[in-house]
């Protein structure tokens, strides 16, 4: 009897610690649904991820994948603002609720995963930090650049991982620091720097929309792995997987060769795989607290992940970025989506 009543107590203590965790699942997806749109945190100056085009329509990989969200939720791709936000306000602005969830080439790390109290989704883009030079220079790598002022972003693990190059390879460098990503720019190609580092595919937007193009080069040397991937803070797991699976929908449906072209057909398929997924078999809806059809939704409205991402970064566009490690794992790079059921 004893031992019976030590381990109600213990069941009793362990309930009340999870009851906070508890009472907030959820809590986002409601205040979400109640206010009627998905406020999106992106970077709004990156050409190829998010940024708005001359007539104000947002365009971009990480601007899809908050539109993808948004069809997920409403059936409506269109039910979402958009956050511009710098390198150094977009942590805080996803810590205070300002926004629902970040979608702004932000770096997965321990750090921020712990101490900064967020949760990261799937990757949704497996990129490097680079370097850009003028090619008039003639370097050839980053080692020759001893001594150099590079302009680098403040708040991102760009300026640790140069530091960490830099100092690792016994070579000293200035850095220019600016919070912007265009003003950033707007410097590198004043002269003010000698070159600009960041990740390779925010070089590659960059140099897609500077004056001369083709008068600048990316260095091949990639220094770190940054896993990006949208973010919203701990505590309510339901927005989590919702935000997740968002990604990996976009992910699954190249996989099973469903695009926004053919998802209509996909539905009579007899494919049981393809029926859980567009949600003609019902249950993967409901565990999310989303419509059944919330996949069939994102790929009608966005596209799947080759979609997205040939219709912003791929080669035929200014860009003209590889897949890469951003292929399926059935050719050779890093996108695998977990089973739908």
């Amino acid at each position: 009897m004893k031992r019976s009543g030590k381990i109600s107590v213990i069941a009793i203590i362990v309930l009340m610690l999870a009851l906070p965790n508890l009472l907030i699942a959820g809590e986002t997806l409601d205040s979400v649904k109640k206010k009627g749109f998905v406020t999106v945190g992106v970077n709004g100056s990156l050409f190829g991820f998010g940024q708005p085009d001359e007539k104000g329509a947002w365009k971009g990989l990480d601007v899809d994948t908050g539109r993808a969200i948004a069809s997920a939720v409403f059936g409506d791709a269109s039910k979402v603002k958009f956050i511009p936000l710098t390198a150094v306000q977009r942590f805080t602005a996803l810590q205070s609720g300002e926004i629902d969830v970040l979608c702004r080439n932000a770096t997965r790390t321990l750090s921020r995963d712990t101490a900064m109290g967020l949760n990261f989704a799937t990757v949704n883009y497996y990129d490097g930090q680079g370097f850009m030079v003028s090619k008039k220079l003639g370097i050839k790598s980053a080692k020759e650049l001893d001594g150099a002022t590079i302009c680098v972003l403040p708040g991102t693990t760009t300026e640790q991982n140069a530091a960490d190059f830099f100092r690792s390879h016994g070579l000293k460098w200035k850095p220019v620091v600016i919070e912007q990503t265009s003003e950033l720019a707007k410097a590198f190609f004043a002269g003010r720097c000698v070159c600009l580092t960041s990740d390779a595919s925010q070089l590659a937007g960059t140099r897609a929309v500077s004056p001369n193009p083709d008068d600048y080069m990316i260095l091949p040397d990639i220094i770190s792995k940054e896993p990006l991937a949208p973010a919203v803070r701990h505590g309510d797991d339901q927005w989590r997987d919702i935000v997740d699976f968002a990604v990996l929908a976009m992910i699954n449906a190249e996989e099973l060769e469903i695009t926004s072209q053919n998802v209509d057909d996909m539905l009579k398929s007899k494919n049981p795989k393809i029926q859980r997924f567009l949600g003609v078999t019902e249950g993967n809806g409901k565990s999310l607290g989303l419509d059944e059809k919330f996949a069939y939704n994102i790929i009608k409205q966005v596209g799947n992940y080759g979609e997205v991402f040939e219709r912003n970064v791929g080669v035929n566009t200014p860009l003209g970025i590889e897949r890469g490690l951003n292929a399926l794992w059935t050719d050779g790079g890093l996108m695998y989506s977990p089973p739908f059921k």
